[in-house]
């Protein structure tokens, strides 16, 4: 319990040196993204309700257009279920990673209100309610 407390402080400290105005939620979820004729399976390493940040193994230059599918895992009233979200995005960063391959951050620039108020419910679970997505998009 002690534990689970301490973590909880912790989150909220971080979420408190957060300036952006979208918190976001370093969480792996699955996503396919095509670019260039390339179809990319793999996973986030953070999400919020603008963009994500992912790796892929070919390099993709920054100002790409790009197709996304993002697997959204939503704990709902009935229990735990899977939404999928697609929209449209941009590359905006592309960085060389020392493993191989690139981290890419996306930003998703043509995205339905109700495709990004489900990524909102999905981020909002794991931060504490002072830091939430309010629908300020």
């Amino acid at each position: 319990m002690l534990e689970e407390i301490h973590n909880t402080q912790r989150r909220r400290e971080e979420m408190r040196k957060e300036k952006r105005l979208h918190p976001r939620v370093n969480h792996s979820l699955p996503v396919n993204i095509v670019a260039n004729g390339y179809d990319f399976a793999t996973t986030t390493q953070n999400v919020s309700c603008l963009g994500t940040y992912c790796h892929i193994k070919k390099y993709v230059p920054p100002f790409t257009k790009i197709a996304i599918k993002l697997k959204l895992p939503i704990v709902t009233e009935h229990g735990r279920q899977n939404y999928s979200v697609d929209c449209n995005g941009v590359i905006v960063r592309s960085d060389d990673d020392t493993k191989g391959g690139f981290n890419v951050a996306i930003f998703f620039n043509e995205i339905k209100d109700n495709q990004r108020k489900l990524i909102s419910k999905y981020v909002n679970q794991f931060i504490p309610q002072e830091s939430a997505c309010l629908n300020r998009y």
